[in-house]
């Protein structure tokens, strides 16, 4: 979305990362209302078919709202250009986000709820199934590459969608379905859970940091040199090696502290890890910008433009550790703050609890945007130059990751403060109780 944004319609880095940023945390911020929906008249069942259909409209929509979809106010236009870009353009294209983030909040709420409703028993169709989500994941991986046209690498996960929504309402007198109706326990249970409110807002830095990885971090790697030896790499490999720390570095994590510290104390010393890790992939990423930016001024590119395409003179797995760093940090906050809410909240709450790790993410989210414009009004004031500019060449994400570092060290020593004066229950039991 993020060069979308930048390349179509010429917004700058800063503009466009508000753009991605705030649909993100909205995103991730609305399960929480969607849950207890669920609970209260809706069910899984119809949250994740209304969620379905909403992805397959979004995506749809986003493809429609490129320029060659659609014509202009001055008249027919096919080229991804800003002048292209009318207001039917626009209105689409922010209806798709809306539709957007009301798919991804209802999966996020209801699929795994409703897989657990239905019949656990592995069956050789839901194997071939699996083989199939996956082998269409690697094609679509390899393609999107050599695709082009926005249109097309927008149209293609619409088409997708369509098919995926259609196959899953083929099934639906099969499925299982269960509603659960709120009760006096919860309300009984909102006292405990006041008491965990400072705990839940020091980990909203976790999110503001990890928000520099879809935006800030993607749009540096973009215009450095993408080869190795003859072979020009994807973008997205840096999607790959994050994806594969966040997914492994957590388990490793629990395993290895288990060792030394008793359960209860896992999720805390997690989440204490996990900001230590944004600190230092927030310095990491000041030396990698410094030297991003010595290079561009040492070969002249102060002033090079997205139209001549030329890369700096600087390989782009410069940022392989800042992005190996955030993955430690996404993946084992989101681990640990799941385990926290799972061990301390009232049975009662849970789902809902649970909830709040993505919420978390997506609060963090939406800061980084409001960051970002406190940061540049007041590196902007008394008439000095703003470290957010047109282009990230003429701007100073060094300084801004230093601003990053300095609020998530204060952040780790208010987390350490409130977590020492936490009581902690133990973890409830995984075995089954004894007759």
């Amino acid at each position: 979305m993020t060069p979308y944004l930048t390349n179509v319609w010429r917004l700058n880095i800063t503009h466009a990362a508000a753009i991605v940023n705030v649909f993100s945390g909205v995103a991730t911020i609305m399960p929480i209302g969607m849950a207890f929906l669920i609970d209260a008249f809706m069910g899984d069942y119809w949250m994740l078919l209304l969620s379905s259909l909403a992805y397959s409209f979004g995506l749809s929509l986003l493809a429609m709202s490129t320029p060659p979809i659609l014509s202009n106010a001055a008249g027919n236009c096919g080229a991804y250009k800003p002048d292209c870009i009318g207001d039917a353009q626009m209105v689409l294209f922010y209806t798709a986000l809306a539709f957007l983030a009301i798919g991804i909040s209802g999966h996020i709420t209801s699929l795994d709820a409703f897989l657990k409703q239905q019949d656990s028993k592995p069956r050789t169709w839901q194997a071939a199934g699996g083989f199939i989500v996956i082998l269409l994941a690697i094609v679509g991986f390899i393609a999107i590459q050599f695709i082009k046209p926005w249109s097309v690498r927008f149209g293609m996960p619409a088409i997708y969608t369509v098919v995926a929504t259609f196959l899953f309402t083929t099934g639906s007198f099969s499925y299982k379905r269960r509603r659960e109706l709120c009760n006096r326990e919860e309300v009984e249970d909102t006292k405990n859970v006041i008491r965990m409110i400072p705990m839940w807002m020091t980990f909203i830095m976790c999110g503001v940091v990890i928000s520099i990885g879809n935006t800030y971090f993607l749009e540096q790697a973009k215009d450095m040199n993408q080869k190795v030896g003859k072979w020009k790499i994807p973008l997205p490999i840096f999607k790959l090696f994050y994806d594969l720390v966040k997914e492994y570095f957590p388990n490793l994590y629990v395993k290895v502290t288990k060792l030394v510290i008793k359960e209860k104390y896992i999720p805390p010393c997690g989440i204490a890890a996990a900001m230590l890790f944004s600190i230092l992939c927030c310095i990491t990423a000041v030396e990698v910008e410094t030297r991003r930016l010595d290079v561009v001024k040492r070969h002249l590119l102060l002033n090079n433009s997205n139209d001549n395409n030329e890369k700096i003179p600087m390989s782009m797995f410069w940022l392989l550790p800042q992005f190996l760093l955030l993955g430690a940090v996404e993946g084992i906050s989101k681990d640990c703050i799941d385990r926290f809410f799972t061990n301390q909240a009232p049975t009662s709450m849970k789902r809902y609890l649970q909830l709040f790790s993505y919420g978390v993410i997506g609060a963090g989210t939406v800061g980084s945007v409001l960051s970002v414009y406190v940061v540049g009004q007041v590196s902007g004031s008394g008439g000095k130059r703003s470290w957010f500019q047109d282009t990230l060449d003429k701007s100073r994400l060094d300084n801004y990751y230093w601003t990053l570092t300095a609020l998530s060290s204060a952040n780790l020593i208010l987390y350490i403060l409130v977590a020492l004066f936490y009581t902690y229950k133990d973890p409830p039991s995984e075995e089954p109780t004894q007759p």
